[in-house]
């Protein structure tokens, strides 16, 4: 047993154990201590940039969603605002087309009006000069008699046609 050769490696192997077995335990435990922090340590860091691309990828969507809502408000209040131009021009239109329809009805008014007193005075020059004409042809030999009557007569008619232009209008408007 003492002459195998081995004995002696087997002997050999053990007190290498025994003597360097400490050290080398504990520098192969250093190495793989040191070997697993940093594992740990990479798999801390791979955690936190997970955790806060996450977050970023929450806040990304937050703002997006976010975003959305404002442009859908946005795009709500552009056509609330557009329909309410359109209704504001409409009602211009309406009230500039009921003006220019007023004034309209108002030349009409002033034009018929215009025509009524020229044709009243026509009527009335007419109507004196026909006077004139049958009251000379009728009073022909009563000269003196019939150029008082008709001078009084023409002297009333003034006031006729004014009492006759202010009752014209009430009795137009009254039908």
């Amino acid at each position: 047993m003492f002459h195998d050769q081995r004995f002696y490696v087997a002997v050999s192997f053990v007190l290498f154990f025994l003597i360097f077995g400490r050290k080398l335990w504990a520098a192969i435990a250093g190495i793989l201590d040191a070997r697993a922090e940093q594992v740990r340590s990479n798999l801390d860091e791979a955690s936190r940039l997970r955790r806060e691309a996450e977050k970023m990828l929450e806040d990304a969507t937050r703002e997006r969603e976010q975003a959305l809502a404002e442009s859908r408000a946005l795009i709500e209040r552009s056509r609330e605002e557009a329909a309410a131009i359109a209704e504001r021009a409409r009602h211009e239109a309406e009230a500039i087309a009921a003006r220019r329809e007023q004034m309209a009805r108002d030349r009409i008014t002033a034009s018929e009006r215009a025509a009524v007193r020229e044709v009243r005075e026509m009527a009335a020059s007419v109507a004196i000069q026909a006077t004139r004409t049958l009251l000379a042809q009728h009073f022909a030999d009563e000269h003196a008699s019939a150029s008082t009557l008709l001078d009084r007569a023409i002297g009333d008619l003034p006031g006729a046609l004014k009492a006759s232009n202010e009752t014209g209008p009430r009795d137009r408007s009254a039908a």
